[in-house]
């Protein structure tokens, strides 16, 4: 301190000593390294101040990191829930798409298979086939000893005899009064030449009969021709069959005896149980 009360400037040039160009120079000199002293030491503090607020910026950087950190804890959790929460969603959705893909791809359970497959009223398809049912046979099997053409000519007697309303009992009677005279055969005759014109499945000689019921076109039966069909000679027999009185309870013999009128009347009975095998296994039970 000078003695008028002020402060020294450690910093301000002293007083110059002499006059001469020596003490010149060297206040000149101090001058100058005090200077560079005294910028280094306010860059220095410069330097200090500006660490100083870097530090203090930092660490309230850090704070609000932590105080956002607290007032939201677990964000991060819920942010990674939330994002698994939306992959499950999805992979659930996919999965359920497949199962629908699959449920309209699969067959629906038959009327199929359905099987089964499916659809509505769609099979199943993976079901096995049902085997159709075996078609049931035109004509029926043979019986009693007759073949295959026998069988069926019994067939056209039956036939015809249904279609006129005859009971079975007639039946019976026309077909055992067929085997007494034709063996079931339709014969044609050996002595009109006419008859073989016909379909026919042999040839007899007993004058001019033919036809599985020996029919003859002389004694007013019908036309040859028209003899010659089963279906035609059959309505014949059984329409005088009905003109018979009583014929239902006669005994077969005696009723056939009363249409055919044959030199040996009884030998239409030995026809009877084969007659009727061979209308059962035409027209069964209850029919």
């Amino acid at each position: 301190m000078r003695d008028d009360g002020t402060l020294d400037d450690p910093y301000a040039p002293s007083s110059p000593t002499a006059d001469t160009e020596d003490g010149t120079s060297a206040e000149r000199t101090t001058a100058a390294s005090r200077l560079r002293a005294y910028v280094r030491d306010l860059t220095g503090r410069r330097r200090a101040q500006l660490a100083l607020a870097t530090g203090v910026v930092c660490c309230l950087g850090l704070a609000a990191v932590a105080q956002v950190c607290d007032e939201k804890p677990g964000a991060a959790d819920r942010g990674g829930r939330l994002a698994s929460s939306e992959l499950a969603q999805r992979a659930e959705q996919q999965s359920a798409a497949s199962r629908g893909l699959d449920r309209a791809a699969a067959p629906a359970p038959s009327a199929a298979a359905p099987s089964a497959t499916a659809t509505p009223g769609d099979p199943d398809t993976t079901a096995p086939a049902r085997k159709a049912a075996p078609a049931r046979p035109t004509h029926p099997a043979p019986v009693a000893g007759l073949d295959e053409d026998q069988m069926k000519n019994a067939e056209a007697i039956v036939r015809a005899g249904r279609k006129m309303g005859v009971p079975r009992r007639g039946l019976v009677i026309a077909v055992a009064t067929a085997m007494q005279e034709s063996n079931l055969y339709n014969v044609a005759s050996g002595v009109l030449p006419e008859s073989q014109d016909y379909p026919h499945q042999g040839v007899g000689w007993d004058n001019d009969s033919v036809g599985l019921f020996q029919q003859r076109s002389s004694s007013g039966w019908g036309p040859v021709g028209r003899l010659m069909d089963p279906e035609f000679a059959t309505r014949q027999f059984l329409t005088a069959l009905e003109q018979v009185p009583g014929w239902e309870q006669m005994r077969l013999t005696d009723a056939a005896q009363a249409v055919q009128v044959s030199a040996f009347p009884e030998y239409y009975q030995q026809h009877e149980w084969r007659a009727t095998r061979v209308v059962d296994a035409i027209l069964p039970a209850g029919r």
